[in-house]
């Protein structure tokens, strides 16, 4: 593979360690060789390279990391969220919707929609992304579901846990039974993760412990849906199994953020538990956002995410929730704009992406803009320029 050299960066945004949290400089370039940062510094003494990419003075910042997704499924839910527009509230309840046509979908057609989704997430800055599975919620659709997103991401998560479906309404020990036992096995060859909707309308805490724990046995790392709808105890078991993420955060007690911020203080990477916040899904739903200010003043490590999903956000937009993060959760871009790149890094327990230094993957992404303050101040704007994605321009 032939060397890239992107120059005359006005600001970088590395994420390096230091006292400016992002780690910017100024008037850089980045060396890319063989996939990975080669070498990180002024302009002016820049290596040579086979290639080359003038940034012409705009900003450069590391690729975003969606850390939560949910891109394999069929049919889309437009009239639920025109319902919840006219007043109705949510409750999780359509992903039923979603289960019945996933099923009867083909594997082409599910191939087609993950393309479609990632592609578009591509063109907005994404340069890895989490896929869940948890719209089959059959054996052969958990299975089959999670080859297809292993087609595209290697970050992928088994969610059998995301409903009890219908058929097993009146019988959701036995449908635990099932995801513990044959589902699981069918999965796991093809997942990274496991994960669980803790929530109420879904599985309880002691359901969601025994799946995750039979989950942790067979190889696989934790992630939880968690206090997404109302408080509930799913952040405490997210900290009690060493769960490298949980998601939503929205509805959370002082004992909750106290433990999240103990495990980043027992850990001083601050990576033992993240709290992945999912703006999109609280736009979507006119919910309440997560107080993302509580959480950062607390010590908690926060990573922001899309929550891609056809009911309750329909977004492969990380810079559209950069914005709703320093609009609507008192973050500040800085801040904002860290947790969409080294934040979900940390959520997924990755130290090769979402940063710009030597040895990372190259993943950089080039905005039509002077500096990463313009993702939230110009919000709703096309502002990826370009976006190179393991050294190659996709």
């Amino acid at each position: 593979m032939s060397s890239l050299l992107v120059d005359n960066i006005g600001e970088l945004v590395t994420n390096a360690a230091g006292e400016d949290p992002l780690g910017i400089r100024r008037d850089a370039a980045v060396l890319v060789e063989e996939g990975r940062v080669a070498w990180v510094g002024p302009s002016r003494y820049a290596p040579a390279a086979d290639r080359r990419v003038d940034a012409g003075g705009a900003a450069v910042l590391p690729g975003f990391v969606d850390s939560h997704a949910h891109l394999v499924f069929a049919g889309d839910r437009a009239a639920e969220f025109a319902a919840r527009m006219a007043g109705e509230p949510y409750t999780g309840g359509g992903i039923r919707t979603t289960v019945g046509a996933t099923r009867a979908a083909t594997d082409a057609e599910l191939r087609a929609t993950v393309r479609r989704l990632h592609g578009e997430a591509l063109r907005q800055g994404t340069t890895t992304i989490e896929i869940k599975s948890g719209y089959g919620l059959t054996v052969a659709d958990e299975a089959r579901s999670l080859r297809i997103a292993a087609e595209t991401s290697t970050e992928t998560t088994f969610l059998g846990a995301h409903v009890v479906p219908a058929e097993y309404a009146d019988r959701p020990d036995d449908y635990v039974g099932l995801v513990c036992g044959p589902m699981l096995a069918a999965a796991a060859p093809h997942a990274k993760w496991i994960d669980v909707f803790c929530e109420r309308g879904a599985f309880d805490v002691d359901h969601a412990r025994a799946i995750l724990a039979c989950g942790q046995a067979a190889g696989l790392g934790v992630r939880l849906h968690a206090n997404q709808l109302g408080p509930g105890p799913g952040v405490q078991l997210g900290v009690e199994l060493g769960a490298a993420s949980v998601d939503h955060c929205t509805h959370l007690s002082d004992a909750d953020v106290a433990a999240l911020a103990d495990t980043a203080q027992r850990d001083g990477s601050g990576t033992r538990t993240v709290a992945t916040l999912l703006p999109g899904a609280e736009f979507s739903t006119r919910s309440p956002y997560p107080d993302a200010r509580r959480l950062l003043d607390a010590g908690v490590t926060v990573a922001l995410a899309t929550d891609c999903n056809p009911g309750s956000s329909y977004t492969s937009s990380m810079p559209f929730c950069v914005a709703l993060a320093v609009r609507e959760m008192r973050m500040t871009p800085a801040e904002a704009v860290w947790a969409a790149t080294a934040g979900g890094a940390r959520a997924l327990r990755r130290d090769d992406i979402g940063v710009l230094t030597p040895g990372a993957r190259a993943d950089l992404v080039v905005l039509d803009a002077p500096s990463y303050l313009h993702l939230a101040y110009r919000p709703g704007v096309p502002l990826i320029r370009q976006v190179i994605r393991n050294g190659v321009t996709p």
